[in-house]
């Protein structure tokens, strides 16, 4: 299932311990092709693992890179945050629930714009959706800049959960009942400093600056987070 270096069903059978009942390359074939092409594997496996009322839900998407391919079902362009530029590659996005200590994937969906129509914003509010039908009641939901547009602060909102993200040092908000402005030119203290975000309401932002100077721009919908709590819940992310 997982292997750093040689992934092939020959492979996983010679590398099982021999015995009466071995699996030939054969059965680990019939095995993948039998698997159901939705999620729903996942969380069969993973269901008895999580405490859904209690953690933290995590989103992220990863892109596996395909340099090569030419006519490769799933392959797009997508911008691939170790290569720091966009490749051509398959990209899937996860939703992860983590109470600090173990870290289970619970749901996840695979770029497919052109058969589906979906975007990977799209992605993200369907597996919300799903982790309210299974019961999740998760503290808070965790994310990158790339999935904290108003849509998706709203559908959180409307769950009922607390969220935290990134956001891009552009984004407007109005700091002091005047005018929008980007978050970047705003004075915010190292406790944070509440605004209030273009087209959502109020929240409460962070700058966080490294030691080369780069800046971090937070913000969550819980006006009386304080600084230790969102530097724990940027840790868990």
């Amino acid at each position: 299932m997982a292997a750093a270096n040689v992934f092939t069903c020959t492979e996983a059978a010679r590398c099982y311990p021999e015995g009466a009942d071995s699996p030939t390359h054969d059965a680990f074939t019939r095995l993948l092709q039998r698997w159901p092409p939705d999620t729903g594997a996942l969380w069969i496996e993973s269901s008895h693992l999580v405490r859904p009322g209690e953690g933290v839900l995590i989103v992220d998407d990863t892109t596996l890179d395909k340099p090569y391919a030419k006519k490769m079902d799933l392959v797009y362009q997508h911008y691939s945050g170790k290569h720091h530029c966009v490749v051509n590659g398959i990209n899937i996005t996860t939703l992860v629930w983590t109470d600090g200590n173990s870290v289970i994937p619970v749901d996840f969906r695979i770029y497919d714009n052109y058969n589906d129509g979906k975007t990977k914003n799209n992605h993200l509010q369907d597996m919300l959706e799903k982790a309210k039908e299974r019961g999740f009641r998760p503290d808070f939901v965790l994310f990158d800049s790339w999935y904290s547009s108003l849509d998706n602060l709203k559908k959180i909102r409307d769950h009922g959960w607390h969220w935290l993200t990134r956001l891009k040092k552009n984004r407007l908000v109005n700091p002091d009942n005047t005018k929008n402005v980007q978050i970047s030119t705003i004075d915010i203290p190292s406790d944070g400093r509440n605004v209030h975000l273009k087209g959502y309401g109020f929240a409460k932002v962070f700058r966080i600056v490294s030691k080369d100077g780069d800046e971090e721009h937070w913000a969550t919908d819980l006006i009386g987070m304080e600084e230790p709590d969102r530097k724990e819940l940027a840790h868990k992310s």
